[in-house]
């Protein structure tokens, strides 16, 4: 599988998560500081992880802009999403689904929320995401 999880993670929720998609799927994990869209889009799958900031939306001064990037030089790859909240019930996530689909990118499935950390992680919409990225 050519395969990488990229995340942003303030308080390491969203950072647990991708540590735990990487490790089941036996790939690489990366700080979006540790890559660059041009070495990201490489990859046939790329799993962004990022939590709730703000208003519900993306980390605007790390993750946005690799985001933006990256949604420029990528074609066809298969995307899934990822990310942690505190608050809201997930609006954020809803919000950067539509944004990818708009933009005609390929959404592999439904992003994986987790209200705090990894192991609030709902078991079965954790195996439906990892079976998504495994198809």
């Amino acid at each position: 599988m050519n395969a990488i999880v990229i995340y942003w993670s303030a308080t390491g929720n969203t950072e647990s998560m991708a540590k735990r998609i990487a490790d089941d799927l036996n790939i690489k994990a990366l700080h979006v500081s540790e890559i660059t869209s041009d070495e990201a889009k490489n990859y046939d799958t790329i799993i962004l992880g990022c939590p709730a900031m703000g208003a519900e939306e993306l980390e605007e001064d790390e993750f946005r802009p690799f985001f933006d990037d990256l949604m420029k030089v990528i074609s066809n790859q298969r995307l899934f999403l990822f990310g942690s909240y505190g608050w809201g019930g997930g609006e954020w996530m809803r919000n950067w689904e539509s944004e990818i689909k708009e933009m005609g990118k390929n959404l592999g499935s439904t992003g994986l929320i987790s209200n705090g950390d990894e192991s609030e992680i709902d078991e079965s919409e954790y195996q439906t995401f990892i079976n998504a990225i495994k198809a």
